[in-house]
């Protein structure tokens, strides 16, 4: 009677060594974790000093030069007529396998799975599997010195020429730590008679009545032996619990089957916002003649249509996200590798960090092509909360070679990861790079590329679309990002498909946030603005005290080009000079949030015109100096909470409009809203000086926009006034500053504080004796595990606000100390003299809601 599939982890008894290349110690036989690198043992047995504290980076530059190999013993004891796979996971990245001493097979791709057939070479009892590495720079420069060197950013390592995680071999948030390792699962996978493939699923709906789940479903034969009969069934389980849907076929001699399951009326997944996320559980189970089960594979699925359409009008071409043939306002991040070494991560962290995008607001995560397709996990996840994906295949920032092997290799690899990922109902959308078009326009490829020489274009516009439209034609797919039709011709036209603005960031002339409303994109597909980690953060990866933001530890954690001088730049057009490292620190989160600001809410006023923005970036792979909301301590910076206020349901924000100002809402509700709109010019004591109420009608998910008089938006004393614009009937308000900060007249002693233990934390209560802006609590100077519930508090003369401090800290009082309650106000108070970048900035607009 044949068996059912049985898989063995081969995940203990693994031992590593060195076994070639310039190590500066021997390494023989050291214990090892699969999944796990070199890196990850050699920190585990004290070998090496942690990489991500203070420069220790920098002493690990050798383990890209050396070659590895992995060993592991185990016991097998054969089953007749057994066949058996080895399955391996992530390797990385050139290598080759042995069982018992023979060659079984070789892997060369990190981004695809592989399977070696290991029948022949397993014996009863004691088996020997060696995993023999190459160094993968040694790797990358021999295929460079066959094929010829191609042009690349982001690093000064040849990441482009092995297919291998790009930002491994360092990036400008990201450090190099170039390693080599069985970082996924190996498994040993034993049946006999017949198995299943890998199961291809296209999950449709029709007219939003009927949802439809066809199966392509591979059976796999014994070797040997007559070829028996199978059957393959399916069983589609409801969010309550039944059975909606089963089928099975009969029993037949067949390779490839097809599955098909209908659901009348079947409850329809929505993203963050627009509705709920029912998931459907999926059998299919794979059974011999007699009715044994051979194998099977379990999966959730989603009903919806969804992805990102492009409609040609009078402006150029459109961008923009719909998901069950609603227009969905997209309000999402960048996601890079949330570790330097993937294999560490639990689904714990992944969960941490989904949260962290789901309670800004946000509905949509863009995995970024320079990192890793993502593991089951962070796909599960992403469906239970409603995150939306944007998946780029993994090409990033460079010329990728069209011929042999990597062709192959990036065909593998897509294929893969195509039909792996097909189950989920958060992917939306396949992109096929990473700036490599506009990489290939503007950055001067074009150049150093021979004529007649592929340099990657094949793959955008042939193979991958191809492949998205053979394996999965339920998503969209789009060459690269940015992009604009024609393509290669002018990947970056503000008037079609998507755009990136690092001007903002990189330019001395526009670096100023308020420069990001020089332009109206139908798609912000990337921006961002740094700002460094947290305090405790920080405090824990630098280990000189006092801290420095230049010393040069300080600087080991700053990969930007000239990233100091940007955040400088950035802050001197607003604030004074800061005169103590805590206020740096202050200064360059605050911008950062209000960079943000700006520019979300500049874009997000002009929707549907603007189909929505993807900030750079979520999150953090390591302790860095970045443009990341959640730094690589899982640590919420200031910017977190700003992307809250800017993402919220309902937005209020003052914006130009034609030479003047206008009160612009977004309303991305169900609801329309109705209310009445209060106009007020302030003084800063309190002060009334005029005042008008206005109607406000805004229909549901849409934007409106309300053109205010000179007598609101020009100020007798700039220095002295601020507009306020809020609701009657709710807290939502949008108040608007006529001057840069540091030209202000915000009085330094305008804060009134008291704290009080209350359960779970610390409550702060705030008062403001005249205009306070963006108080913020920088708790984790206290307590590294604090975190605040609101920061960027904005209080006009008069009002009362609270912030609560989750912390198991007794010392209420410490969280009122100058150096962890701060202002605006006080940075005026105590900064050194004002140097000035840019002579004519434009003061930027708070979006923050009102106090309660």
């Amino acid at each position: 009677m044949p068996s059912a599939l049985r898989r063995t982890p081969l995940d203990s008894g693994w031992s590593i060594s060195i076994t070639d290349g310039p190590a500066p110690f021997e390494v023989q036989d050291l214990p090892a974790e699969v999944p796990g690198t070199l890196i990850t043992d050699l920190l585990a047995a004290g070998l090496i000093d942690d990489p991500y504290v203070d420069d220790n980076e920098h002493a690990l530059s050798w383990t890209g030069e050396v070659g590895i190999r992995y060993r592991t013993e185990f016991s097998w004891d054969p089953a007749p007529d057994d066949e058996v796979d080895l399955v391996a996971h992530e390797v990385d990245t050139i290598a080759e396998l042995r069982l018992n001493g023979s060659v079984i097979g070789t892997a060369s791709n990190q981004h695809r799975l592989w399977r070696f057939r290991v029948t022949d070479a397993l014996q009863p009892g004691r088996n020997v599997l060696e995993v023999q590495f190459t160094a993968p720079l040694a790797a990358a420069r021999a295929f460079e010195a066959q094929h010829g060197r191609l042009p690349f950013s982001g690093n000064k390592l040849p990441y482009n020429a092995i297919r291998k995680m790009a930002c491994n071999f360092g990036w400008d948030w990201g450090p190099v730590l170039t390693t080599s390792g069985l970082s996924g699962p190996v498994q040993l996978e034993s049946w006999s008679a017949a198995r299943l493939g890998t199961i291809r699923p296209q999950v449709t709906v029709r007219d939003g009545a009927q949802g439809e789940v066809r199966l392509d479903v591979p059976v796999v034969r014994a070797q040997e032996g007559p070829q028996a009969d199978v059957r393959a069934s399916a069983r589609l389980t409801g969010p309550d619990g039944a059975v909606v849907a089963q089928t099975q076929l009969p029993a037949t001699t067949d390779e490839q089957l097809i599955l098909e399951l209908v659901v009348e009326d079947p409850q329809l997944w929505w993203p963050r916002g627009y509705g709920e996320q029912p998931l459907y559980d999926l059998e299919v189970m794979l059974h011999s003649a007699a009715g044994d089960v051979l194998d099977s594979r379990a999966s959730r699925i989603g009903f919806r249509s969804a992805g990102f359409v492009q409609r040609d009008d009078e402006h150029g071409r459109s961008f923009q996200a719909e998901v069950n043939g609603r227009p969905v306002l997209i309000k999402g991040a960048n996601w890079i590798p949330e570790d330097c070494f993937p294999s560490r991560l639990t689904r714990e962290r992944l969960a941490a960090r989904i949260q962290d995008a789901a309670e800004s607001g946000m509905n949509l995560l863009r995995v970024w092509g320079g990192g890793l397709y993502e593991s089951e996990d962070f796909y599960e996840l992403c469906d239970e909360q409603g995150i939306l994906v944007w998946q780029d295949f993994a090409l990033a920032c460079a010329a990728y070679s069209e011929v042999e092997p990597m062709r192959r290799e990036i065909e593998a690899e897509a294929r893969h990861q195509i039909v792996r990922l097909a189950w989920h109902p958060s992917l939306i959308h396949w992109n096929g790079s990473n700036e490599n078009l506009v990489g290939h326009r503007a950055w001067g490829w074009s150049e150093k590329i021979e004529e007649g020489v592929g340099w990657g274009l094949h793959y955008y516009d042939e193979l991958l679309p191809g492949l998205v439209k053979e394996l999965d034609p339920t998503r969209s797919y789009s060459p690269s990002s940015p992009f604009s039709r024609p393509g290669v011709e002018n990947p970056q036209d503000p008037g079609s498909g998507t755009i990136h603005q690092w001007g903002v960031w990189n330019d001395p002339v526009v670096g100023d946030p308020v420069h990001y409303r020089d332009s109206t994109p139908r798609f912000a597909a990337e921006f961002g603005f740094q700002a460094p980690a947290t305090w405790a953060t920080i405090s824990q990866a630098v280990t000189e005290r006092p801290l420095d933001e230049d010393s040069p530890v300080m600087l080991s954690h700053q990969k930007a080009f000239e990233g100091q001088q940007k955040l400088r730049r950035a802050y001197r057009n607003h604030l004074p000079e800061p005169t103590s490292f805590d206020d740096f620190l202050a200064s360059t989160q605050l911008m950062q949030a209000r960079a943000l600001e700006i520019g979300i809410g500049h874009y997000r006023s002009h929707w549907p015109f603007c189909g929505g923005t993807i900030m750079w970036q979520l999150n953090d792979c390591w302790p860095v100096t970045s443009w990341s909301a959640v730094d690589g301590g899982g640590r919420r910076k200031p910017l977190w909470y700003a992307l809250r206020s800017v993402h919220a349901p309902v937005l209020w924000t003052i914006q130009p409009r034609d030479g003047g100002w206008s009160l612009c809402i977004g309303n991305d509700t169900d609801e329309d809203l109705v209310t009445t709109a209060i106009l007020e010019r302030r003084r800063h004591d309190g002060t009334v000086l005029h005042a008008l109420t206005e109607p406000l009608q805004v229909p549901a998910r849409q934007s409106a926009e309300l053109p205010l008089p000179a007598e609101l938006t020009i100020p007798e004393d700039p220095a002295a006034e601020l507009l306020v614009c809020s609701s009657a009937d709710s807290p939502h308000r949008a108040v608007h500053h006529f001057c840069a900060d540091k030209d202000s007249a915000l009085a330094p002693d305008a804060l009134e504080a008291s704290s009080t233990r209350v359960e779970g934390g610390v409550e702060l209560r705030l008062t403001a004796r005249s205009t306070v802006r963006d108080v913020m609590v920088f708790a984790d100077k206290v307590d590294p595990s604090a975190r605040c519930d609101r920061q960027l508090v904005t209080l006009l003369a008069g009002e009362t606000a609270t912030v609560r401090i989750r912390t198991s800290s007794a010392d209420a009082e410490a969280f009122l100390a100058p150096e962890v309650l701060i202002s605006v106000n006080d940075l005026l108070a105590r900064g050194g003299p004002c140097v000035q970048e840019d002579p004519s900035p434009t003061t930027p607009t708070s979006t923050a809601p009102a106090a309660p």
